[in-house]
């Protein structure tokens, strides 16, 4: 698993913990639900399932957990520190009961998964624990949980995909969204706890997630982000003319909804992304130039401890072939610093690999062990923790380095830009990203523009972060 599960990071894109309120049609309900979101952008895809399910059993979404009725926490296990995050949160949820003695707390996802019995009866933080397969069966367990019964159902499928059902969209600005188009994982990545929590690999059917990605564009939506663990292996078979569609195949057929739907993905498995797959990129205008590609270390030694399958060798030459390709593609990675037996060696490889593979930005961590993974049963975690700051922060100032020369790069060069919505530094300011998803802020010097245009836009100067610039109008 790739996705966004960062602790350190050179790009504002990350949300490590988010509450959500939907922004559709006015309803009226007499419950309310109050929901946040920790990890990867799965999670926050998944929330917008669950609160389809439960906006459809009459529960409307609040933004102040001490109105709810309901409050969930969709949870992440691939990191300690996001698991005592979400152990902070729900401890404070608890004291709330107090002032209202109805109110259920639930836990979802990931951290569901693993530490059921736990969270339910050991610190008795929560009512409901649901796994990521089971969301279906929220209603009946709220009901369980509202007469004092343990209601728990983390059962793994393997077939559920949700893909019938058409998610919520939470806190939305209106113009980009996530599709979920796979679940779970086949990679063994032995510090990865997704196989064991999300379960196997299994591919939505290609016309359900069409009909998504069209209706969305049909309701204003201008960009849409194929979501996976990793979405090169999507492979789907047409039971009734058993035609296979492949991941290139599905990303051309979204990409031909309309010139002006932006299309994006993540994650790619180095292993997984295939020349198929680029040319399909080279060839639409609206597939954004930009792979999220994970090296994790730059030293075969340590990729092969990790089960990576490959070796920095191929990965080097997996880089070259993207830019081969898709000249103007930006890429970006996932690192781990002192994973298991990491040597002085092995970090100066990674370093090296960094500057070799000139990342854009790239999101980075130190390697946290995870319970019930191959790394915790067949190796010690034996650097010690001083010794992982020490090397991930090495790592950081090398990405800084490289951030900032990439945007120099930039400098008078014209992009198309997504308005977004207002800078967050001033409502005077436009933020939106390029194609290559840098963000770039820009005067709003035309009154004509608004949140969902396209624009061209000069790159003036940068700061480590963001392009600034001009609309060239």
């Amino acid at each position: 698993m790739e996705l966004y599960a960062s602790d350190t990071k050179v790009h504002d894109e990350a949300r490590q913990g988010e509450a959500f309120e939907s922004n559709g049609p006015t309803k009226h309900f007499d419950k309310f639900f109050y929901i946040e979101s920790y990890g990867c952008a799965m999670n926050f895809a998944d929330s917008e399932v669950v609160a389809s399910i439960l906006e459809n059993n009459g529960y409307g979404s609040t933004r102040d957990a001490e109105k709810a009725d309901l409050i969930l926490v969709n949870t992440c296990s691939v990191r300690e520190k996001a698991e005592q995050t979400v152990r902070k949160r729900l401890t404070e949820f608890k004291k709330l009961k107090h002032a209202n003695p109805g109110l259920l707390v639930g836990i979802l996802g990931c951290m569901a998964e693993r530490l059921k019995s736990q969270l339910l009866e050991e610190e008795k933080l929560v009512d409901i624990v649901v796994g990521p397969d089971a969301y279906r069966s929220l209603p009946d367990l709220i009901h369980e949980a509202g007469t004092g019964q343990k209601a728990v159902n983390v059962i793994l499928s393997r077939d559920e995909t949700y893909g019938d059902i058409a998610p919520v969209r939470l806190d939305s600005n209106g113009i980009s969204s996530f599709v979920s188009i796979m679940r779970g994982c086949n990679n063994m990545c032995s510090f990865c706890v997704v196989p064991f929590t999300r379960g196997r690999e299994r591919s939505r059917d290609a016309f359900s997630i069409i009909a998504e990605c069209r209706d969305l564009f049909e309701k204003g939506y201008k960009e849409i982000t194929l979501l996976g663990q990793n979405v090169d292996s999507y492979y789907w078979n047409n039971p009734e003319t058993n035609v296979s569609v492949t991941f290139a195949a599905l990303l051309e057929s979204v990409a031909q909804i309309h010139p002006s739907l932006r299309v994006r993905f993540s994650t790619s498995h180095p292993k997984d992304i295939t020349d198929e797959v680029l040319f399909t990129i080279a060839k639409y205008p609206n597939i954004c130039k930009y792979v999220h590609l994970p090296v994790q270390s730059g030293s075969t030694r340590m990729l092969q401890l990790m089960n990576r399958t490959y070796t920095r060798e191929w990965y080097l030459a997996k880089v070259a072939r993207i830019r081969e390709v898709i000249p103007e593609c930006s890429i970006s990675s996932d690192i781990i610093a002192g994973f298991c037996t990491e040597t002085d060696k092995d970090h100066m490889d990674t370093i090296s690999i960094m500057k070799e593979s000139n990342y854009d930005y790239s999101y980075m961590y130190f390697y946290s062990e995870r319970p019930g993974t191959l790394a915790a049963k067949r190796y010690e975690d034996d650097i010690p923790e001083e010794l992982k700051k020490k090397r991930l922060q090495e790592i950081v100032d090398v990405q800084w380095v490289l951030s900032n020369e990439s945007n120099k790069r930039d400098v008078g060069k014209t992009f198309e830009v997504l308005i977004e919505g207002n800078s967050k530094k001033s409502e005077n300011e436009w933020m939106g990203r390029n194609s290559q998803n840098k963000v770039i802020v820009f005067p709003k010097e035309n009154t004509n523009l608004k949140k969902g245009d396209y624009v061209m836009v000069l790159v003036s100067d940068y700061t480590k972060g963001t392009l600034l610039g001009k609309a060239c109008i």
